[in-house]
C-alpha cells in the first residue's frame, strides 16, 4: 500500500515525487515510457527555465530524472489502463464539498479509501494518486515533421519563438492558439506566414482583428503542408493549394505547428471529472472532483502550460496531498 502513486514522469510527476519523498510518503511513480522527462525531452533547447539559460531539452529531462534517482524515489514502467476507487460503507465517490454536505466523516473516508490502479504490470493500491500524464501535440503526419522537430518545427511559440528573431516563420492552423502563436511571433519575427486549409479562421473575431492590423503576418489560404523541408534544420515548406492542387516551396526559417493539443487522460475513464476539451478540472491546488485523486501538469485544466508551471504544479500538488491525510 502506497501513500502515493503519480502517474507520469514528466516535470510534473518528477517534481511531485521529490517534494513526496521529502514529505516522508511512501511513493512509487508509474511512467509509461522508458525515459523521464516528458515532452522536454524533445526540445532542442531550453531558453526559458530559470537559472539554466540555453540547456537542452534532452538534458535537462536527465537531470528532473538524477534528481529523483538520488532521492531513491520508486520507479515502474507500466502503462496504466484504469483506475478504481474502493470505500469504506458509508463514504461515496462524490466531490468532498458533497461529502461535508452530506455529513460524512471525512477524516474516516481518507483513511479507509483505496485506490486501485490496473496497469500492464499488474495493480497497484494507494491512498492517494496524482495524475500527471501531461498533453499531447497534434502532429501534421508529413515527411520532415519528425526529422526536424527541435530543429526548426515547434509545437510552442511561447517556448521557442525567441529562437527566431528577425527571421522567417509559419505557423500552421486557424483556431485560435494558431491566431495567438502568428499574433506572438510576428512582434520579434521578421515575417510570419499563417498556413490554413480553409479560407476562413476559427480563431475568435478579437483575435482575427488583432492579426489583421499586423504587416508582418501574411495569410496563405486554403493550403496544406506536404512536406517540411532542410538539411541540418528547416529550410522550408512544400505547400499544396487545395483548390487548384498547386504545389509550391515557401523558404521559412522554422515551422510552427498549431492544428490542437489533447490531453493525455484516455485511462482514466470516468475517475475523475474532465471539462470539455478533455482535461482534468483541478485548480492551482491540483485537487479534482474526486477525493483522493490530484492532477499537476498539462493534464489539468489551466491558461499556461509550460516547464516552469508543471514543475510548480508539482509541489502544489503534494502540499494539497499533505493536507488531505490530515
Amino acid at each position: 500500500m502506497y501513500d502515493l502513486v503519480i502517474i507520469g514522469s514528466g516535470p510534473a510527476g518528477l517534481s511531485a515525487a521529490i517534494y513526496a519523498k521529502r514529505a516522508g510518503l511512501k511513493t512509487l511513480v508509474l511512467e509509461k515510457s522508458t525515459m523521464s522527462g516528458g515532452q522536454v525531452l524533445t526540445t532542442y533547447e531550453v531558453d526559458n527555465y530559470l537559472g539554466l539559460p540555453g540547456i537542452n531539452g534532452f538534458d535537462l529531462g536527465m537531470k528532473f530524472r538524477e534528481h529523483a534517482d538520488n532521492m531513491e524515489i520508486e520507479f515502474v514502467e507500466a502503462e496504466v489502463t484504469g483506475i478504481k476507487s474502493i470505500d469504506a460503507p458509508g463514504c461515496n465517490e462524490h466531490p468532498m464539498q458533497d461529502m461535508k454536505a452530506a455529513n460524512i466523516d471525512l477524516d474516516a473516508c481518507r483513511r479507509k479509501r483505496i485506490h486501485r490502479i490496473s496497469t500492464s504490470q499488474g495493480d497497484y493500491e494507494t491512498r492517494t494518486i496524482l495524475i500527471a500524464t501531461g498533453a499531447s501535440y497534434a502532429k501534421l503526419g508529413v515527411p520532415g515533421e519528425e526529422e526536424f522537430a527541435g530543429m526548426g518545427v515547434s509545437y510552442c511559440a511561447t517556448c521557442d519563438g525567441a529562437f527566431f528573431r528577425n527571421r522567417t516563420v509559419a505557423v500552421v492552423g486557424g483556431g485560435d492558439v494558431a491566431v495567438e502563436d502568428a499574433i506572438f511571433l510576428a512582434r520579434t519575427s521578421k515575417k510570419v506566414y499563417l498556413i490554413h486549409r480553409r479560407n476562413e479562421l476559427r480563431a475568435a473575431n478579437i483575435l482575427q482583428e488583432s492579426l489583421s492590423r499586423l504587416d508582418n503576418v501574411e495569410v496563405i489560404w486554403d493550403t496544406v503542408v506536404e512536406e517540411i523541408k532542410g538539411e541540418d534544420q528547416v529550410q522550408g515548406l512544400l505547400l499544396r493549394d487545395l483548390k487548384t492542387e498547386e504545389k509550391k516551396e515557401l523558404v521559412v526559417d522554422g515551422v510552427f505547428i498549431a492544428v490542437g493539443i489533447h490531453p493525455n487522460t484516455e485511462s482514466f475513464g470516468n475517475a475523475v471529472k474532465c471539462d470539455d476539451r478533455g482535461y482534468i478540472v483541478a485548480d492551482e491546488d491540483c485537487v479534482t472532483h474526486t477525493a483522493g485523486i490530484f492532477a499537476a501538469g498539462d493534464v489539468r485544466t489551466k491558461k499556461l502550460r509550460q516547464i516552469i508551471t508543471a514543475v510548480a504544479d508539482g509541489a502544489n500538488a503534494v502540499t494539497s496531498i499533505q493536507n488531505y491525510f490530515l
